[in-house]
């Protein structure tokens, strides 16, 4: 078997030469003044509003950069 005519193969890139995205972590007190609320960090903020919850930020999409 062969392969078609017209037919666009890419290759994978090594691992080390993908780009990487980095996320700032970001609390619910930014969360909750952030000017355009997104699914995730919706669902932390309903998560720390109940008492005793503890939380460790939530990575912001918002926040996104490329390493």
């Amino acid at each position: 078997m062969s392969k078609g005519k017209g037919k666009n193969v890419k290759k994978k890139q090594p691992t080390g030469e993908r780009k990487q995205y980095n996320y700032k972590l970001v609390l619910s007190p930014v969360c909750e003044v952030c000017p355009t609320p997104c699914a995730r960090g919706l669902a932390y903020l309903a998560r720390m509003s109940e008492p005793g919850a503890v939380g460790k930020g939530v990575p912001c999409v918002l926040t996104r950069t490329y390493h």
